[in-house]
């Protein structure tokens, strides 16, 4: 299978990266550091080739250096020998909030065009918060993983969230009846493609993970509790469309008096439970929910993968806390065995001495990267 490759990446004031030009050449790439040398920064960037917020969802104008002015990212990639180049920034005209992109130098037509060259899965220690949060946290997570395989699915959540706020605007004055129903017709249009999208995306995963995508890792059964799914397993969606328009429209006196509509994509939720046991991922442990998350971060890769028809690029933030030494070497011989290009972070690179002879080390210092040789099991740490 063709897989993208990141050849060069270029950073300006980007986070603590006043300038950083670098290569980094091998499949398998290390990057480590203390806390706060800027190693989740440069997963970060790559990150932001692909459309969307990145692996930490920023704001466009906190990724500045200081926090303030332009920032920009820029990366030469390639898929099966052919070279492209991409970039992404903030707007170089104050107040640098807006997000711009470049193909090949050239402005593209839209996010799509980004979207169908690049593609990035990634795994971070903040991700371990998923079986504990709020629903809307495990919401961002299932609709992240949808628009990585389906760009079109970030496109109708955003033109929901957009009818869903007019729509509470107009209830919040008082407003033209006529106005509400055209939001609410928009709110549940999109709240169907939203939900389709959630629903394809937990069926390919499933279908992933039983294929044995996530092996060595546990294999989950993602479960996606929602109205709006649950008639769509039953009924052809223009009639669920009617069905929500009608519940909205019934809806108004009380979704003015609560400040949120009753029904919509905004209320569904998800559980992760273990394949083999079915127990709850909430319930399990700190490392069987790590290795259940990586197995989830292999899966989504491989769907990826079948839509785009290239490996992504797959970037692990800290992967070998809370994994056993088990666990741990079987994350090793599953990198070995990949297409992806992969670019992982740790804090001691001795950690990381089975992947000796098969991975690129680079030394990551105050806004800097320096390369050296991976410690050998014979070497000293």
């Amino acid at each position: 299978m063709t897989a993208l490759r990141l050849e060069r990446l270029t950073l300006s004031r980007f986070r603590n990266y006043e300038a950083l030009d670098w290569l980094p050449g091998a499949r398998l790439v290390v990057i480590a550091g203390a806390n706060g040398s800027g190693k989740t920064n440069l997963l970060e960037a790559v990150s932001l080739l692909a459309t969307g917020r990145g692996l930490r969802g920023a704001a466009t104008a906190m990724l500045a250096r200081h926090g303030r002015g332009p920032w920009a990212v820029a990366a030469r990639l390639a898929v099966d020998g052919a070279n492209f180049e991409v970039a992404t920034g903030a707007d170089p005209e104050p107040p640098h909030e807006r997000r711009v992109f470049r193909l090949d130098g050239v402005a593209p037509r839209n996010q799509a065009e980004i979207a169908g060259r690049v593609a990035a899965v990634w795994i971070t220690p903040q991700m371990e918060r998923l079986f504990g949060e709020a629903a809307s946290g495990r919401r961002r997570f299932l609709d992240r993983l949808a628009a990585a395989v389906e760009p079109a699915h970030a496109r109708a959540l955003a033109a929901w969230e957009t009818a869903a706020a007019s729509r509470r605007r107009v209830l919040a004055e008082a407003g033209d009846l006529a106005w509400l129903a055209g939001f609410e017709e928009a709110m549940a249009r999109h709240a169907v493609a939203v939900t389709a999208g959630r629903m394809a995306l937990v069926r390919d995963l499933g279908a992933a993970l039983a294929g044995g995508a996530a092996a060595p890792f546990p294999a989950v059964h993602l479960v996606l509790e929602c109205a709006i799914a649950t008639r769509l397993r039953s009924e052809p969606a223009l009639s669920v469309e009617e069905w929500l328009r009608g519940a909205l429209a019934d809806g108004r006196k009380l979704d003015h008096a609560t400040g949120s509509a009753a029904v919509g994509a905004h209320r569904a939720d998800f559980r992760i439970e273990d394949a083999a046991s079915g127990l709850d991922a909430a319930m399990a442990s700190t490392g069987e929910q790590k290795a259940m998350l990586m197995g989830i971060v292999l899966g989504h890769a491989a769907v990826v993968t079948r839509a785009r028809g290239f490996s992504p690029l797959l970037l692990l933030d800290e992967p070998l806390v809370h994994l056993d030494d088990g666990r741990r070497a079987a994350l090793f011989a599953t990198l070995g065995r990949l297409d992806a290009q992969v670019l992982m972070t740790g804090t001691q690179a001795n950690e990381f001495r089975p992947l000796a002879g098969l991975a690129a080390l680079f030394s990551c210092q105050a806004g800097g990267l320096a390369e050296q040789a991976l410690p050998t099991s014979g070497q000293p740490a």
